[in-house]
């Protein structure tokens, strides 16, 4: 049962025992590349669309999971995961938060490393909104 200060889903996610073929497989992948019991409710979620669930998955897990596909990644897991951290509290996306925060917690982040990722996140919120208000035209760029 859902908790009363959130959402409900706008679908029924699919459960685990309900799930075949590719969605299925991608369940069983999901589980094994994350060393998870379970499959977490955003991709049973979207697997009502096993497209969506596909491309968001094989997306998702070259890039957070690199190693997964035999690619070495330029950026660690836990850079990766402040990232994606980042990007969650700035859109807002409470799922996407707690499921971040939880995977760096498993990186061995503590509360003060994630506060220095909420607090950069929000410095530059707050300054990429005043060089976009007051449009501010670049001065400093990267070389060529």
């Amino acid at each position: 049962m859902p908790h009363e200060d959130h959402p409900t889903s706008t679908v029924n996610a699919v459960e685990e025992h309900e799930a075949k073929d590719r969605v299925a497989e991608i369940f069983a992948d999901i589980k094994a590349t994350k060393n998870l019991d379970f499959v977490p409710r955003f991709w049973r979620v979207i697997a009502t669309n096993p497209v969506q669930l596909d491309l968001v998955w094989t997306t998702l897990k070259t890039l957070m999971h690199p190693e997964a596909v035999g690619r070495t990644a330029k950026l660690d897991a836990a850079t990766r995961e402040m990232v994606a951290l980042a990007v969650s509290a700035t859109n807002a996306c409470p799922y996407c938060i707690n499921s971040h925060t939880a995977a760096l917690r498993k990186l061995g982040i503590d509360e003060e490393a994630l506060g220095e990722v909420m607090a950069i996140a929000g410095l530059f919120n707050m300054t990429n909104a005043l060089a976009s208000g007051y449009q501010i035209e670049p001065d400093v760029r990267p070389p060529h």
